[in-house]
């Protein structure tokens, strides 16, 4: 019998972690190391038990699924990155397509295609929700490959309006309060400040803001 694929799995909900590893561990090839309810715990995990592939969640406290796939791929570059989400809006596509995932897989997705997708990843090949894959070939239908930053792409007013808020310090769901905005939409506005910055953490995006003159501490 083959070597098992050795996953580590991050979610901060303890109930979609227990029926993601019942679905992976129901086909024999595929066992879960480990499990994280964060983004930080997914890298230090990742580090420890140094598995195949892992599969994260981007909404987690604390460290989310972009910056925790930024540092797996940057300190282990033989992991394989799979986000499974429910979010298919295009900052995170292209802030994780750019931070280095290898797949990219909606929660509607069922168990076979879930399976696959692991399998896929570890021999190195792309996963792709099809959705996902749409979104892909519009953006390259319109002359800019997904998540390509031209020097540093221009940021809208909008997140530069997000941009000034995180520089006081004020959380995603204040930034939110302050724009009157879910507090979904602000983090998607920083999902994609990261990919058009090429920073992994709002503190790198403030400080790269203030040192290129964008915006200014009052």
């Amino acid at each position: 019998m083959s070597q098992r694929i050795r996953v580590v799995l991050a979610d901060d909900h303890a109930v979609v972690r227990k029926g993601i590893r019942e679905f992976l561990e129901a086909e024999g090839d595929i066992e879960v190391v480990a499990e994280a309810g964060d983004g930080a715990q997914a890298v230090a995990l990742v580090a420890e038990h140094r598995p195949d592939v892992a599969v994260l969640d981007i909404q987690m406290p604390g460290m989310t699924g972009i910056e925790a796939t930024r540092r797996i791929r940057a300190e282990h570059p033989r992991v394989k990155v799979l986000v499974l989400t429910a979010y298919d809006d295009d900052p995170y596509v292209f802030a994780l397509l750019q931070a280095g995932a290898h797949g990219y897989l909606l929660k509607t997705a069922d168990s076979a295609q879930l399976v696959e997708a692991v399998r896929a990843v570890q021999r190195g090949q792309p996963a792709l929700d099809a959705s996902i894959t749409r979104k892909m070939i519009e953006k390259m239908a319109g002359g800019r490959p997904p998540g390509a930053v031209q020097g540093t792409e221009a940021l809208t007013e909008r997140e530069l309006e997000v941009l000034r808020l995180a520089a006081r310090g004020l959380t995603n769901k204040a930034i939110a309060q302050a724009l009157s905005i879910s507090d979904r939409t602000a983090q998607g506005h920083l999902a994609n400040i990261y990919a058009k910055m090429s920073v992994g953490s709002r503190t790198e995006a403030v400080m790269e803001a203030l040192r290129q003159g964008w915006i200014v501490i009052e």
